[in-house]
């Protein structure tokens, strides 16, 4: 009788539909336990102060995230949001009582603004939340830098203090009273008809929209009230720290998406709250004052972080581990079919040639005929390159010309045409890569530290190795366990980060092998060794995705990983490879880089992150996966070497820069987008 009242009692449905809340705040209970017994005199009223205080930026920014995940989308745009908040208002707050107010609430209002752009690219405009959110993130940051090139202004003291006091003394900081406001307002929105709504378009938008929902509507208020939240928590970072830094926010992301992901919801959206958030956010903080208690050095923070949020996905993907393996006994039954070989032979053998009257005779216009799908799609980044080559040599009237010109031109464009293949080759799968910046870092400077350790010529094969490896476990989780491409290589990017500011203690003392300094800047024939080298690379590149049993896999995987399923392609390993493929150019990338500047640099591959995406979109490439040539892809990188070039020689500077960048990428991806029925 006691078993059958809690199966049907509201206790037990209640904990079940809050099973992530529960768990976050028992993770919470244990960090706080183990801080406990550790600290030399307990936990005071101040260290619970101070806790909240370090706290509520991240939770309130990781509230805002929430929102978007439940409903089914991803928002890159947090930490940039964040910084042009906390710069807005470092930059112009004055003293007074209604310079304070106004500039707060203007802080706020540029983060709904923000939000409100990205709701009319993914509502109106049918763009993925990753590709908008990732451009957008490049908009802001370049914006911020306008506002505030670099750390400054002052924010009133009264302003800080009113933050940073107790709302009740003794009893409540003002932290927590703001996080308390933040959640009663989200409670509120969960009972209302706009929170019933954005459950239902995070579980389906189909069935959303059968049951009278409003689907683009409710995800665009989504999205307005997550930047409006991200605005929030960058007015609050001001008033933490007295001022303003444009480079504040974008470390905030992996926190962020730890904290959503420890306070139990899930990246497949319908499912999760803004509570269990909250808990994952103070329990990352008190993890991180562990770490401060053992010694353990802050290089290691960012290490944890990742790790972290795999284990905290993979806590959550039982279900999709066992349906990984059922599917994995069905792949080895059906490796024993007699069938099995003719339906591989559809994606490993080479294409039957056959008659086709409908096509014309002559060769070159029989290859136009067969390839103007993918010639309408890469020659515009072509005829822009021209376009763009001609203005170069109109203003800076014939300078940038010659061969020497387009010697620097092609070298600079060797860094983006090796990105482009492994980005290229994730995208066509489907999927992106978030870790390419650590990647590159990681692999330059490991270069130059081992080679400094004498571990010989061959060290360069050692790194691209490694990074091979590195890349096929982000395979596995993606293709075997199920997690999504985005948690995996931002946790990789963290780990990879952390490891190299722990090998290096901050600061990288190995150079490059001497090989690897000339192959990137000698000279053979008036030409750096790396041109004759990037030409073999793109035919290389070209047959590898055109030509290939390798290519054909992954086209079929990208258009639907159902049907190549059963068609016999096996998509976990196609997944593995093609992130094993981008790690591994990520790793030349970085071998290059540290060989060109002569020294690796923390953070060398952060700028190459947007433009690894860029050049594979405006190559003519679909970020719903299945569609893109390497040539195409070719043609973006030489775009967007030739472009940024120019603007530097125009001497315009960086914040412009990315603004153009981020524009660009979303110009692309709009002009290519997949037209869909509604």
């Amino acid at each position: 009788m006691t078993t059958s009242f809690f199966e049907g009692s509201n206790l037990s449905r209640v904990m079940t539909r809050n099973q992530g809340a529960l768990v976050a705040f028992g993770t919470l209970i244990v960090a706080f336990v183990l801080l406990q017994n550790n600290l030399a005199h307990g936990f005071s009223y101040y260290d619970i102060s101070t806790t909240f205080a370090s706290s509520t930026t991240l939770a309130i920014a990781a509230i805002g995230a929430t929102l978007v995940v439940i409903s089914r989308g991803l928002d890159l745009s947090v930490g940039a949001v964040i910084s042009l908040s906390n710069c807005l208002i470092a930059a112009h707050m004055g003293d007074s009582t209604t310079s304070m107010i106004l500039w707060a609430f203007l802080g706020v209002g540029a983060g709904a603004l923000v939000g409100l752009f990205n709701g009319i690219f993914v509502v109106l405009f049918r763009l993925p939340s990753i590709i908008v959110t990732l451009a957008s993130m490049f908009i802001v940051e370049g914006l911020t830098l306008m506002i505030m090139s670099q750390p400054g202004g002052t924010i009133p003291g009264g302003f800080s203090a009113f933050f940073l006091s107790d709302a009740i003394p003794n009893l409540l900081p003002m932290s927590a009273a703001l996080i308390g406001l933040v959640l009663i307002g989200w409670f509120m929105l969960k009972a209302s008809p706009f929170g019933i709504s954005l459950y239902a378009i995070g579980s389906s938008d189909e069935a959303a929209l059968a049951k009278g929902v409003s689907v683009d509507l409710t995800r665009m208020i989504t999205y307005m009230i997550a930047g409006a939240l991200y605005g929030l928590a960058g007015m609050f970072l001001a008033a933490q720290t007295g001022s303003g830094d444009p480079t504040v926010g974008p470390p905030m992301l992996l926190p962020v998406f730890v904290a959503v992901v420890l306070g139990g919801t899930v990246f497949t959206g319908g499912r999760g709250g803004c509570l269990g958030t909250v808990f994952g956010a103070l329990t990352l903080m008190l993890i991180v004052n562990l770490l401060l208690v053992f010694n353990v050095p802050t290089f290691y923070s960012s290490v944890v972080e990742g790790c972290l949020l795999i284990l905290a996905v993979l806590a959550g993907s039982r279900e999709q581990i066992a349906k990984s393996l059922a599917r994995l006994r069905l792949w080895a039954k059906r490796r024993a079919s007699p069938v099995k070989p003719h339906i591989r032979r559809r994606y490993t053998a080479a294409p039957t040639k056959r008659a086709d009257d409908t096509l014309p005779s002559g060769p070159v216009t029989r290859w136009l005929k067969l390839n103007r799908v993918a010639l309408g799609t890469s020659m515009p980044a072509y005829f822009s390159l021209f376009v763009v080559l001609i203005a170069t040599a109109v203003i800076f009237e014939g300078r940038l010309s010659g061969l020497s010109y387009a010697n620097s031109l092609l070298v600079l464009t060797a860094f983006l045409a090796v990105l482009a293949l492994g980005q290229g080759s994730v995208v066509i799968s489907g999927g992106l890569d978030l870790s390419v910046p650590a990647m590159i870092t990681f692999s330059g400077v490991m270069l130059g530290e081992w080679s400094l350790a004498g571990m010989g010529e061959f060290t360069p094969v050692v790194v691209v190795g490694l990074a091979t490896l590195i890349g096929a476990l982000s395979g596995v989780g993606i293709g075997i366990i199920g997690m999504h491409p985005l948690i995996v290589t931002l946790a990789v990017n963290g780990i990879l980060g952390g490891v190299v500011l722990v090998a290096t203690g901050g600061t990288p003392h190995g150079v490059a092998p001497e090989w690897v300094t000339w192959f990137m800047t000698g000279k053979i024939g008036g030409f750096t060794p790396i041109v004759p080298a990037l030409f073999v690379f793109v035919v290389a590149a070209s047959v590898l995705l055109g030509n290939t049993p390798f290519g054909r896999r992954l086209y079929a995987v990208g258009s639907n990983q159902t049907m190549a399923y059963f068609s016999g392609v096996s998509v976990a390993r196609t997944q593995i490879t093609a992130y094993a493929l981008s790690a591994a150019c990520a790793a030349v990338v970085g071998i290059m880089l540290s060989g060109f500047s002569g020294q690796a640099f923390i953070d060398m591959g952060t700028p190459y992150l947007l433009p690894s995406i860029a050049v594979v979109v405006i190559g003519g490439t679909a970020m719903t996966g299945g569609r893109g040539t390497y040539l195409g892809m070719l043609g973006g990188a030489l775009l967007m070497t030739a472009l940024s070039t120019a603007l530097q020689g125009m001497l315009i500077p960086i914040a412009v820069r990315n603004v153009v960048f981020g524009v660009v990428i979303l110009g692309a991806v709009i002009g290519l987008r997949e037209k869909k029925s509604t």
